[in-house]
């Protein structure tokens, strides 16, 4: 068998349609918004990677070193194979490769993710690592193809990381959770990254840094637009805006039209009237503790057996069991 596999769910016509039916969605109604999924193309993936530099966004780092400090408890779990959801270049991944012993008690790494050049660029990296190790790549969209995801054999563990389950509302946090129960068996482990409800200014911080970095991210995604459905955002007109929801315990960013104008977006037959002040809303990312993430794993069939956080308690891992 080969030592890189590759599935692929998820084409270039696939993105295609999505990215139209989102942005008909979200501009077609009130109010106005645009998922956080369609700020990753190239530059937008360089600028995030730039956020995770900055001295103001602490989730990346905090995340680094509860992983570093678990590392050796991880490497007791008997793991086979290694799935991870959103897995990009892998890169913090290879903490968990090192502590389960890819290529030797460790098996098998699944990674999904949206790209097909990323994930064959870090199979392709990570089997030259370790031998040994065999690299099964979905290229999927974790909202839909979790029941595509392969099962080599032996005891499962998948990452989630990045805090990015608080990409999600409840009810979105709720059917990923279940899908992903759905597709373990009993004793299969979740590794979850969660960021944690903090001061407020603290945590706005991170999402609206003084160099405009985040700025320039965020705007990134009328640029998608633009280019791929021949939309006319001036981004020179889209003021960038992070605030703290604090009945939804979650940090919004929006983009905030600097007064009335008209976009059009041609690929769709779609003219959309903005007032002055009015906003599209871009990102939600949810804060948690510990007693809601227990709550919404046991809801889908897992029990906590870790909870784990950096020293200054401001990001979590939690390991569960599914059921």
């Amino acid at each position: 068998m080969e030592p890189f596999q590759i599935d692929v769910y998820l084409g270039a016509d696939d993105i295609e349609a999505a990215l139209r039916a989102d942005v008909a969605g979200g501009l077609g109604q009130r109010p106005l918004q645009l998922p956080p999924k369609w700020f990753y193309d190239d530059l937008g993936c360089k600028l995030f990677d730039a956020i995770t530099d900055l001295p103001e966004y602490y989730p990346t780092r905090c995340e680094r070193s509860i992983l570093e400090a678990v590392a050796p408890d991880l490497a007791k779990l008997g793991i086979s194979t290694l799935v991870e959801l959103g897995s990009g270049t892998s890169s913090k991944t290879r903490i968990l490769l090192d502590a389960l012993g890819a290529g030797d008690r460790l098996g098998w790494f699944v990674p999904l993710d949206v790209s097909e050049w990323v994930l064959r660029q870090a199979g392709a990296a990570l089997i030259g690592t370790y031998p040994g190790l065999s690299v099964h790549a979905v290229v999927g969209d974790f909202e839909r193809h979790l029941a595509k995801l392969p099962s080599p054999g032996g005891r499962r563990m998948v990452a989630f990381l990045g805090g990015t389950i608080g990409n999600l509302d409840p009810a979105g946090r709720a059917a990923l959770l279940d899908d992903l129960a759905t597709g373990l068996a009993p004793g299969d482990l979740l590794l979850l990254g969660t960021d944690l409800v903090k001061e407020p200014r603290r945590i706005e911080a991170a999402y609206d840094d003084p160099t405009g970095v985040t700025a320039a991210f965020n705007r990134n995604v009328l640029n998608v637009v633009n280019r791929h459905l021949g939309a006319d955002f001036d981004l020179r007109r889209w003021a960038h805006v992070a605030r703290w929801n604090p009945d939804e315990e979650w940090i919004e960013m929006h983009l905030r039209s600097e007064g009335d104008q008209v976009v059009s977006v041609d690929a769709l037959g779609l003219k959309v009237q903005v007032s002055g002040g009015e906003s599209v809303r871009t990102e939600i990312s949810a804060k948690f503790h510990q007693a809601r993430v227990e709550t919404e794993l046991a809801a889908s069939g897992f029990s906590l057996r870790a909870w784990w956080t950096d020293d200054e308690g401001q990001f979590a891992l939690s390991l569960s069991a599914r059921r």
